[in-house]
């Protein structure tokens, strides 16, 4: 942590101990606006959320008043984020996985639904405005479902197309989602919860948060038990980027670091299942996957550079205003009676909203802020992740090639 100075203006250099400090510390004030902010509790918004656009708000008041610059060290943000999917994987057990069935598959069906229509949407507004329609595909299903990585892995592809700035565009339009996506997906579940008068009482749950109950460990979690499971975690997420590497360079495919940690933690989870080798405690893999989650979604949020959307030209403000309100019509309208009109759909909803929009962490904050003061939804929470983390590429990239190829 030092301060240096660029052009006469101070700069913070937060090294990764100071900035996941300020994460931490960001969390915290997120859970305490929420207790005392009537608005925030109501409408479940994501402590993570709350803290970190307070905090980027704040950023960017100093950039754009030349008062101080923020320089923040990110190297612990993507293991955090590995972590926590390896924990959703290590609580995904076949059997779970079974129970999902038409559920799962009716999900999966809606996201691939979505991706085409977000790129319709973007394209058909940036037609009526004369734009570029590949601008249309950039804010659509690339920056929207897709979030920040899919608009930096897809932007200098379409820079190269005729689309100046495409990468900075993208990743204003992913900020735009993310935001908007942990915003949205509170309220709509809460409408639909007090609508239709659902309860967490009456649904058939299940989980990945719950590994039949009746045999997980009891008692007092150990400090064997702990290094057990971070070891794990460990192996997981080291394997599992190899594999990545290997299967994206043999076959050009861009795949996010987390898919591999994450499904080879489901591959092991089933196998112990299986081979008894060693005892998993959901409790503990819970509790870290809830701790890597709150940090590292605080640190997404900080990191946000909202001058991007400063800068916005007021014809992809258009878009993106039309893409949130599609958003909210196509969960209220659509999903929610396809995903069965009860509480575990209304959850699932909230879940849509934030990985339709944002990214997968964010559907899981927006679940877990509406499961804290409504009650869990197990089923949402083995659904939506595994969909949003891996399942959805199948269906969303092939829809973003489509639409390029067909507008370059």
């Amino acid at each position: 942590m030092n301060i240096t100075y660029t052009e006469n203006i101070p700069v913070f250099n937060c090294d990764m101990i100071t900035f996941l400090l300020m994460a931490v510390i960001v969390l915290m004030i997120g859970y305490w606006l929420k207790k005392r902010i009537w608005f925030l509790d109501k409408f479940c918004i994501p402590a993570p959320v709350v803290g970190g656009f307070i905090f980027a708000i704040v950023v960017l008041i100093l950039k754009n008043t030349n008062i101080l610059l923020f320089e923040m060290d990110k190297t612990l943000q993507k293991p955090l984020m590995l972590a926590f999917f390896t924990t959703i994987g290590l609580g995904a057990s076949l059997s779970l996985l079974k129970k999902g069935g038409i559920s799962l598959i009716i999900y999966w069906a809606f996201c691939a639904l979505l991706s085409i229509l977000q790129n319709v949407i973007g394209v058909s507004v940036a037609k009526i405005m004369n734009l570029n329609p590949l601008i249309g595909v950039l804010t659509g299903s690339i920056s929207m479902e897709g979030g920040h990585g899919a608009a930096a892995a897809f932007g200098p592809t379409l820079q190269k197309l005729g689309v100046d700035g495409a990468t900075t565009i993208g990743l204003a339009a992913a900020t735009f989602g993310l935001i908007v996506g942990g915003l949205i997906g509170g309220p709509i579940s809460r409408y639909l919860i007090k609508r239709n008068n659902l309860s967490c009482e009456h649904t058939n749950n299940f989980s990945v948060h719950d590994i039949e109950h009746d045999k997980e460990t009891s008692g007092k979690i150990t400090t064997k038990e702990i290094f057990i499971h971070i070891g794990i975690i460990c192996f997981c997420i080291v394997v599992g980027e190899k594999i990545c590497l290997i299967l994206g360079s043999s076959t050009e495919l861009v795949l996010p670091s987390y898919v591999g940690a994450m499904f080879l933690a489901v591959i092991l989870r089933n196998i112990n299942d299986r081979a008894k080798i060693f005892e998993i405690n959901q409790v503990v893999v819970d509790y870290v996957g809830d701790i890597t989650l709150g940090i590292f979604l605080s640190m997404a949020l900080m990191s946000l550079q909202l001058w991007l959307l400063v800068d916005l030209a007021l014809p992809l403000i258009i878009i993106l205003a039309a893409q949130t309100i599609f958003m909210i019509v196509f969960c209220l309208f659509i999903c929610f009676k396809a995903f069965g009109k009860d509480y575990d759909a209304a959850v699932m909803v909230a879940g849509m909203a934030g990985h339709g929009m944002g990214a997968t962490p964010n559907a899981i904050a927006n679940m877990g802020a509406v499961c804290e003061k409504y009650g869990e939804s197990k089923k949402a929470f083995l659904i939506v992740p595994l969909v949003g983390a891996f399942l959805i590429d199948l269906v969303g990239i092939p829809s973003i090639l489509f639409f390029i190829n067909f507008f370059k």
